[in-house]
């Protein structure tokens, strides 16, 4: 590995492998080709050869497949740098100032990133807030809250758009008014799931959306485990909130360990599938938390979290009636009051987001903990 590139135990990309005009053009192209992943191409990197030159033995067939050398006789690097001006997104390589130097770190780094909106933050200003996509409502409250303490601690939440937890944690630092990133397992102008249209807009309102896949190239199973490796490399810590066996979670937080970050988990049930990766990556030495406060404690930073609610004595007795899912008559009878006051406590309470109702039955929420404050 190259004296002068930050790197960690594995071989990182060559200084000047993609820094002339040439080489530019070359990897534009290489980014392309789904047969040439990192850890193909950079054993021939480190032998010498520039994006250029690699690029000419896959035209030679000494480098990737048929098909490899099919696409790269008929890509055009002007027309895709076209493309990528058309969708707003710009070619970052790592000999350029803006690639992010913590993807140097990690095992098979980019030689390059597609990128729109703002910079990159820091590894230490970011955490990744990762989960399962057919999450539970539960799942999904904490990470748009532990993702919101995070975004008023002035950290930057990464998350890969998906379905559930994913988009929850972007929602969540929206919500906090400070910006998020979205990294992508297929072009940077393609929208996975079309339902992410939306949300990828608001990401890049002071946010940021990145691939390592230039316009065009659709979403493939494959392309989703090496996207979480860029998910866990960008930041200091991965949280990990529910996930089944062999879920892109799991393999999240299995690369965060591998590169020597931070994890952190939300355990479950033990016979709640969704807790099953929480679970395995505790007993492998994750850190337990049970929402923002302990996750912000233990990365040592200062909660800015809402304000605990002002709660009457009789909405506080009906909020500490409340031991998992519950249903409104236990909670009249707990309290020494009609049926009918029971569940305007609970519709009140219901309203200032601190319980939900699921099947008739009325459940506290993560910001409840906030209500331990005195009562008025």
């Amino acid at each position: 590995m190259p004296a002068d590139r930050a790197g960690g135990p594995w071989p990182t990309w060559p200084a000047g492998f993609a820094s002339g005009t040439a080489d530019r053009s070359a990897a534009i192209v290489l980014a392309a080709l789904a047969g040439l992943t990192p850890r193909r191409l950079l054993p021939v990197a480190n032998e010498g050869h520039s994006a250029e030159a690699c690029l000419a033995l896959v035209g030679e067939g000494e480098l990737g497949s048929d098909e490899d050398r099919r696409l790269a006789g008929s890509l055009d690097p002007t027309e895709l740098a076209t493309s990528l001006t058309r969708c707003g997104a710009r070619f970052v390589t790592c000999d350029d100032p803006e690639y992010p130097p913590q993807l140097l770190t990690i095992h098979d780094p980019p030689f390059a990133v597609f990128l729109r909106g703002g910079g990159l933050p820091e590894q230490a200003a970011a955490v990744a807030v990762v989960g399962a996509r057919r999450c539970t409502d539960l799942g999904r409250e904490l990470a748009r809250g532990i993702a919101r303490g995070l975004g008023l601690a002035g950290i930057a939440v990464v998350s890969g758009a998906a379905r559930g937890i994913d988009a929850a944690g972007h929602e969540g630092a929206l919500g906090s008014g400070t910006p998020t990133v979205a990294v992508l397992g297929c072009g940077i102008d393609v929208a996975y799931p079309a339902g992410s249209r939306e949300l990828l807009r608001r990401i890049l309102h002071g946010g940021s959306v990145v691939s390592e896949y230039p316009p065009g190239v659709p979403a493939r199973p494959f392309r989703f485990p090496a996207r979480n490796r860029i998910v866990a490399g960008l930041c200091r810590a991965t949280v990990v909130i529910e996930g089944a066996a062999g879920s892109g979670s799991l393999i999240t937080g299995e690369h965060a360990l591998e590169f020597g970050r931070e994890v952190y988990a939300v355990p479950g049930a033990v016979n709640n599938p969704l807790a099953e990766v929480p679970l395995a990556l505790i007993r492998d030495g994750a850190g337990m938390i049970r929402g923002p406060d302990d996750l912000l404690s233990d990365l040592g930073l200062d909660a800015a979290l809402t304000p605990p609610p002002d709660l009457s004595l009789a909405e506080r007795a009906a909020l500490d009636a409340l031991v998992g899912p519950t249903l409104p008559e236990h909670v009249a009878r707990e309290l020494h009051v009609g049926l009918a006051d029971a569940l305007t406590l609970l519709m009140a309470l219901e309203l200032r987001g601190l319980v939900r109702s699921v099947g008739g039955r009325f459940e506290s929420t993560i910001a409840a903990r906030a209500a331990s404050g005195p009562a008025r």
